[in-house]
């Protein structure tokens, strides 16, 4: 750590070392983590830093250091420059020699993959613009996280020490939460101190510590006082002796064991040590430090009151040239080094970085800032401000823009606070460039040529604010700053902003009126001919009556957009214009796939990466529901791929696309667990993807899956998709166990939350309504089994699930289009669940559904044709049945299915099919001895077997007689174990096959 600090020895904290150090010895193991260390101002924060910084330095960790600064002890962090801490750590670690950790190799392979990146280390970067700028700012994200991820190695970790995060700008709070999300095996620790005493109720670091601490490698370490022994040890520190014990608690009582005012009061004590006798002790520390500055010679006083005006840090030319304009006579060179060697002195100022100045703790700063009388104050903010006007370059439009509002001076405040929002643009930082347009707009009436002095007028402001706003997660202003700016605007200028307005508009769900300003201002741009313009109005006209479900609207503005688009050559307009009309277009697949390859096409041309992303995630949607599985896989993982690379994947199409991935594994047959990343991944999408997972994880026969889909499933706040997922795989889960009633209950509470979600006939109802009908199939065929007739209700609830699942085909058919493959696959199987549930278990339709599902969905398949063997077996046809089953036992085999195995087994040893790979149980036992173990093995007692197979129970225990004979074991009990060990059974019990 690169910030001078006080020489007392280090004295205490032995317990919050030993926390760091272990912290750091789980990120050498690549077990990153986050440390918030907490306490009051004083307490001791940046010495306990900086010697857990020293300890990990031995240890061989790397250690770089980003400060937060409050630039003028005002204001919560948020008139700072975006990134500063981040952009400090970076720029110490490109310019560190290569080694462990660090180096400029790391960073510089992330520069080249992360062009975006650049802009932080003031390397130059393309400007964002439009409807990319969001991927750019992801793309800078991630370039952050990959290149802390980069510098840290097995063994030699990177530690990340963020000091005084109570000042961190909302973009490094943003960089942070990313941070904090993605912390999984990189050898990275973050260590990030802030005061507990200067969050008030509405400080905006108050809700991101209650959103860090909820996640799991997030720890907080409070920093308390000291206690009186810790005072006494470091009072002997600080004073080079052993202080009177008497005097030890005066300094505690009075300074409540605060670090940084025993410090103070004890140097300013008259008798700190040695022989007994009052201490005087001044009444607060403000009062210890007034004094203390009191005392310095007039030139050390009058830099201090200059330098506290620039903030807790400042660049020692600017320092100078502010003292100079002050009035100092002695501003000479040699009268600057001699008051600053004469700060340095007392402890008043510490050398840090390059030519720069700190005060040795903030609250030195604040406290001889706020002595200043307020015209003082207003003075030295002047000076401020004409040195930076003089010279820019000593600071940014931000300081400009503070010195100015302090100075009083609204024109210079105004043009400054421009430039600070077009400077935050430039850095990706939203919640700041929104902040300084604001700062405009309420300048705005008071400043008579504000438009000249900025060289922009109130319209243009307006629509910079609503972009600012909307990059910053903030639709609803976004919304309404647009919605002004077009108001204020002349007819011919509304039409030309509309396209941008409609963007703000359409996010912040108010399309309809999207259609209404769009259509006004194609009334205008209609009678100037083909234009930019014009082209781009169309294509927002479109999307809007997409949103608003106007079909039709958007077939005739979307084909006319693209063909405006093509003759102009705008290529990010066609793109968008493309993606809306390959949606309404969705009734022909083969049109829509075209329309979206080449939406993709256009949109890489223009350089537009979210443009190309929304084209890319509908094509690979498109693909999977026309059943072109191949094709989905093929493209999906292409640009899974290019999404990766260019930061993007975590956006949220490209979560849904991975989404896409692990979907596509699974219905080709592949079951294997999903590789969740290790990546820097936000935790909700590695979560989102377990729980597509759990469509394997079924399939495969885990068993814990009941318990991760309740999980998921019991989650209130769970997101429709989710819940969809998890629901159904639950219930499906559950079936198989022969948790019929609860699968049951399962489908109709989700059926009802997802309509209330959604819609009355969204399309997944139809997967639902199966997977249910297959649960109240199974009971009542149970039921049969122990000669029970079918419940009533039961088949009055098949029957109107049945019919629902019939209504949402009919009805919810994506924009009137036909069902896709995997759409009527399901349809078909409802169908024959519903003729099995009223005892006609139809081969025909079993059929069906089979080559509905065989277009690719293999797992479904096997189970559909599976079912069929049963169906044929229930009809006598033994040997289409054993060909179904070879068939469905095959895939299952080579699937890794291993309940499906074991159900398409237990059918081949009840129906005596032929199966490859499987012993006859009558190769040991006759056909009757055989059946008879099959029903011990699932409990029924004499009696219950008898029923069953029409003989009396005198019989049958003759028969389980020969049984145990025959298996030489003398149970009931033993004779099902040893069955099981000789493959005479299935290896799960049949009460759960649901057969």
């Amino acid at each position: 750590m690169s910030r001078s600090v006080t020489a007392t020895p280090f004295v205490a904290r032995v317990g919050e070392r030993a926390d760091f150090a272990a912290a750091v010895a789980r990120a050498a193991a690549g077990r990153p983590g986050l440390l918030l260390l907490a306490g009051d101002a004083g307490v001791g924060k940046t010495r306990l830093l900086t010697e857990a910084a020293r300890d990990a330095e031995s240890a061989g960790a790397g250690v770089v250091l980003g400060h937060c600064v409050d630039l003028f002890g005002v204001d919560d962090g948020d008139v700072g420059v975006p990134y500063l801490p981040f952009a400090e750590a970076l720029t110490e670690l490109r310019e560190r020699p290569a080694g462990p950790t660090g180096g400029p190799s790391a960073v510089e392979a992330v520069l080249a993959a992360r062009p975006a990146l650049r802009r932080l280390l003031d390397l130059g970067s393309p400007e964002p613009d439009g409807a990319d700028a969001p991927a750019h700012r992801l793309q800078l994200l991630d370039g952050i996280a990959a290149a802390l991820a980069a510098a840290g190695r097995p063994g030699h970790p990177l530690l990340l020490v963020l000091e005084d995060l109570h000042w961190a700008d909302p973009s490094s709070r943003d960089v942070l939460r990313f941070l904090a999300a993605r912390l999984r095996g990189q050898h990275l620790l973050i260590a990030a101190s802030y005061r507990t005493d200067d969050l008030h109720r509405r400080h905006p670091l108050r809700p991101m510590l209650a959103e860090l601490l909820r996640r799991p490698g997030v720890r907080q370490i409070d920093l308390p006082a000291f206690s009186r022994d810790e005072l006494s040890d470091f009072a002997a520190a600080v004073t080079g002796a052993p202080v009177p014990d008497a005097a030890v608690q005066r300094v505690l009582d009075r300074s409540e064991g605060n670090a940084y005012f025993a410090e103070e009061l004890l140097a300013d004590a008259p008798e700190p040590t040695g022989r007994p006798g009052p201490v005087e002790l001044p009444g607060t520390l403000a009062d210890v430090l007034r004094a203390r500055v009191e005392a310095l010679p007039e030139p050390v006083q009058r830099i201090a009151r200059v330098a506290a005006v620039g903030g807790r840090r400042v660049r020692e030319r600017l320092l100078v040239a502010a003292w100079s304009r002050a009035g100092a006579e002695q501003a000479t060179g040699a009268a600057v080094e001699a008051a600053l060697r004469d700060a340095v002195a007392h402890n008043l100022l510490v050398a840090e970085g390059r030519a720069e100045w700190a005060f040795r703790h903030a609250l030195l700063a604040e406290a001889v800032y706020a002595d200043l009388l307020p015209s003082e104050q207003v003075t030295l903010h002047r000076c401020y401000l004409q040195t930076l006007q003089a010279e820019p370059g000593l600071g940014s439009a931000a300081q400009i823009a503070h010195h100015a509002v302090r100075a009083h001076d609204l024109p210079a405040a105004l043009a400054a606070s421009a430039a600070a929002a077009r400077e935050a643009a430039g850095l990706l930082a939203p919640a700041e460039e929104l902040s300084r347009w604001e700062t405009v707009l309420e300048l705005w009436s008071a400043v008579p040529d504000a438009a000249e002095l900025i060289g922009a007028d109130l319209v243009e402001v307006q629509m910079a604010a609503a972009t600012a706003a909307s990059r910053a997660g903030e639709p609803r202003r976004a919304a309404a700053l647009a919605g002004l700016a077009l108001d204020q605007a002349d007819p011919q200028r509304a039409a030309r902003l509309t396209p941008i307005a409609a963007f703000h508009l359409i996010d912040a769900d108010r399309g309809p009126e999207v259609i209404t300003r769009a259509r006004a201002a194609l009334d205008t741009l209609d009678t100037q001919g083909p234009s930019v313009d014009r082209v781009r109005l169309l294509a927002a006209y479109a999307r809007a009556a997409v949103n608003v479900d106007d079909d039709e609207l958007a077939r005739t503005v979307a084909a006319r957009a693209i063909a405006e688009a093509r003759d102009l050559d705008v290529a990010d307009a066609e793109a968008d214009a493309l993606s809306s009309l390959a949606i309404v277009e969705a009734p022909d697949p083969q049109t829509a796939v075209d329309l979206l390859r080449r939406a993709v096409e256009r949109a890489r041309t223009a350089g537009e990466q979210f443009i190309e992303l929304r084209a890319a995630h509908n094509l690979v949607s498109t693909l999977y529901y026309a059943g072109r599985l191949d094709e989905a896989r093929e493209f999906g993982d292409e640009v899974v791929e290019r999404t990766r690379q260019s930061g993007l994947l975590w956006a949220g199409y490209g979560i849904s696309l991975l989404h896409f991935h692990e979907l596509l594994r699974y219905v080709g047959g592949d079951l294997r667990p999903p590789e969740l990343p290790t990546e820097w991944a936000p935790d909700s999408a590695v979560e989102s993807l377990a729980v597509v997972g759990l469509y394997a994880a079924v399939a495969r026969g885990d068993r814990d899956v009941i318990a991760r889909a309740r999980a998921v499933h019991a989650d209130p706040q769970r997101d429709p998709f989710l819940a969809l997922v998890s629901g159904g795989t639950l219930i499906d889960a559950l079936t198989l166990a022969g948790e019929w009633a609860e699968a049951v209950d399962v489908a109709t509470e989700l059926l009802g939350y997802l309509r209330r979600s959604w819609n009355a006939y969204f399309l997944g109802g139809i997967w639902l309504g199966a997977l249910a009908l297959a649960a109240l199939a199974d009971q009542t065929d149970h039921d049969r089994r122990r000669s029970a007739g079918p419940d009533p209700a039961r088949l009055r609830h098949g029957d109107d699930l049945l019919a629902e699942v019939e209504r949402t085909a009919d009805r919810g058919r994506p924009r009137g289009g036909q069902l896709g493959p995997e759409g009527r696959a399901w349809l078909h199987r409802a169908r024959a669940e519903h003729a099995r549930l009223h005892g006609s278990d139809d081969p025909d339709r079993w059929r069906t559904a089979a080559g509905e599902f065989d277009v690719g969905y293999r797992y479904e398949a096997a189970r559909s044709r599976f079912r069929l063997a049963v169906a044929l077996a229930g009809r006598g046809d033994r040997p289409a049945a054993s060909a179904a089953a070879t068939q469905a036992l095959g895939e299952a085999r080579e699937m890794g299915a291993r309940p499906l195995t074991e159900r398409i087994l237990a059918l081949g040893r009840q129906a005596r099919l032929d199966l490859p790979g499987t012993a006859r149980a009558v190769a040991v036992l006759t056909e009757r001895e055989d059946e008879v173990l099959q029903l011990v093995a699932r409990g029924m007692t004499n009696r219950q077997i008898g029923e069953q197979l029409f003989i009396s129970p005198k019989t049958v225990s003759v028969h389980l007689s020969n049984v145990l004979g025959k298996l030489g074991v003398g149970g009931r009990t033993e004779a099902v174990a040893v069955a099981l060990d000789r493959g005479l059974l299935g290896t799960s019990r049949p009460t759960g096959s649901g057969l």
